[in-house]
């Protein structure tokens, strides 16, 4: 069975060991926020404009692969427009009755974030309909021919959903966000700044050139950067004078499997299973992840959209195949049928 995806240091996907790292490093207003820069202006218009009417900001959606910033965007949007914030997430909320104790504890203006919005329980999102169209909750009391519909009114507040599945969310719920965001991977100059950000804020002595080649490893992913900085900085502490210079930084990734392409031993032996075992493919999800006993969802979410960003993996009506680039990283040569349908792909 391939690794797990929680012992991957460059996995974006979120662990118990990232909750008190990343309060300390999050960003509290968008004049401390780098990057998403078209995100972020849009976000600034709509809240000076919600906080010039004096009315709570539209429902957001905040949608993008994990790790890059959607429980931050929530928080300095919170506090942009000095409000509370409630932070629950999709599975949290199991009944309407817990979904109603939580609206009917808010205040005027205040945010409501809800993680992994797309995990909502059917009967749960029906009813957050009308809070979030209506500022209203309909509850049914009793049961049979004596029961009634009860109308509670809400203060008016805003919902923020985040999710890395937003062809999930169901029409009518997607509908009701008034604001739709979508976050994008970091280049690597903004992942530079973060880093060197997050190291003065950790007290972390690093060079900017040892910044620069964490960054190109950090697979666009801010999660992932301070994550191999706080690796980086051990390395740095026990075997150099705990200081990230380029020599130190290397020596760390490659401690860590992290290659120049942000690709660890996960990710090469997912795309040498599809080259050697299956002829660069193609291969359908669910062959790959019995072929490596994994769960079709955790290739897809975790493993496949960083492979597909870089150019190692495409996806066909027919499945999965591995690029020629991919065949290039491993030195294979393909035969002359296949090199010449993936040329002609390319």
């Amino acid at each position: 069975m391939i690794e797990e995806k929680q012992d991957r240091v460059i996995s974006a996907e979120h662990k118990e060991i990232d909750i008190e790292l990343e309060k300390s490093l999050r960003p509290n207003y968008f004049s401390e926020y780098i990057g998403q820069t078209k995100v972020v202006e849009n976000l600034k218009i709509f809240i000076q404009a919600a906080i010039g009417r004096k009315e709570a900001l539209d429902h957001v959606l905040l949608y993008g692969p994990p790790g890059l910033g959607k429980t931050t965007l929530a928080h300095i949007i919170a506090n942009e427009m000095r409000s509370n914030i409630r932070v629950t997430s999709g599975p949290a909320i199991e009944r309407p009755g817990d979904l109603a104790a939580i609206l009917t504890n808010l205040d005027k203006g205040d945010v409501l974030f809800i993680d992994e919005v797309h995990r909502l329980n059917r009967t749960v999102e029906e009813v957050l309909y009308s809070a979030m169209e209506d500022y209203a909750l309909d509850i049914v009391v009793g049961k049979g021919p004596s029961a009634r519909s009860i109308r509670l009114d809400l203060q008016n507040f805003t919902l923020i959903g985040a999710t890395t599945r937003a062809g999930s969310l169901s029409s009518p719920l997607r509908s009701r966000f008034g604001v739709v965001s979508r976050l994008q991977y970091y280049q690597i100059d903004e992942l530079s700044d973060i880093i060197e950000r997050s190291a003065r804020i950790l007290e972390i002595g690093i060079e900017s050139n040892g910044a620069l080649e964490i960054a190109k490893r950090s697979r666009g992913t801010p999660r992932v950067a301070n994550r191999l900085l706080k690796r980086a900085r051990d390395y740095a502490e026990v075997k150099a004078d705990g200081v990230i210079t380029y020599d130190v930084a290397i020596a760390a990734l490659k401690m860590l499997e992290v290659d120049q392409y942000g690709l660890d031993a996960v990710d090469r032996k997912l795309l040498l299973m599809i080259i050697e075992k299956f002829d660069g493919g193609p291969v359908g999800l669910d062959t790959m992840a019995a072929a490596i006993s994994e769960a079709p969802e955790t290739i897809g979410d975790v493993y496949e959209p960083f492979l597909l960003q870089q150019g190692f993996l495409q996806r066909t009506p027919r499945g999965r195949i591995a690029t020629s680039f991919a065949y290039k990283y491993f030195d294979k040569s393909l035969n002359s049928e296949k090199q010449k349908s993936l040329f002609d792909k390319e």
